[in-house]
């Protein structure tokens, strides 16, 4: 390090080397993308495949502006403390501006270790049972109204078959209206 370079040519280099580990990393997968597909189709789905491999080359002739090669990065940034290019190039400045947005925010998605994956997966589990848990609880409180209900109707059928004469006889006009009453319920 130079004389009078402190935290600011740290920084830019520190950017310089998560832009190119991000063109590395661009590049493997676009290098794995065209592995993907080989000429050994199964008959029945080779249609499938190459409008597949077809969706995929169209995508990568699209322009892409997020991506600055290393000679723009250098131009960019050379000779300069600041993150800015002072040559004046609109595109390029608003290019490193999406390209310092994607570095800051690469951060923020990285891959999820085996802890969090699994405590993902029992949240989501257990999420699922409490689920399970209140639908069966809301099924149990229906049924439980659904036979108070019935047994009610039951007890004052009941009340009013079982009803005597001062005799002790079955009282036939009670049991005639409830019959009555059920049938006009029915239509």
């Amino acid at each position: 390090v130079f004389s009078g370079q402190g935290f600011a040519f740290h920084r830019k280099q520190k950017i310089e080397r998560k832009y190119r580990k991000l063109l590395r990393k661009e590049q493997k997968i676009h290098s794995a993308r065209d592995n993907q597909f080989t000429d050994t189709y199964p008959e029945h789905l080779k249609h499938l495949y190459l409008a597949e491999e077809e969706r995929l080359k169209k995508q990568d002739k699209a322009p892409n502006d997020s991506v600055l090669s290393e000679e723009k990065l250098n131009k960019a940034v050379q000779g300069h403390y600041s993150i800015l290019p002072q040559d004046g190039d609109e595109t390029i400045t608003k290019v490193f501006f999406f390209f310092l947005q994607k570095i800051t925010t690469e951060g923020n998605f990285k891959k999820k270790t085996s802890n969090q994956k699994a405590k993902e997966e029992y949240e989501k589990i257990r999420a699922e049972r409490a689920k399970k848990k209140e639908e069966a609880e809301k099924k149990r409180q229906q049924r439980e109204a659904a036979q108070r209900l019935y047994k009610q109707k039951k007890m004052e059928a009941y009340k009013i078959l079982s009803k005597k004469t001062k005799k002790g006889q079955p009282n036939l006009n009670l049991q005639m209206e409830f019959l009555l009453q059920k049938i006009q319920q029915n239509t």
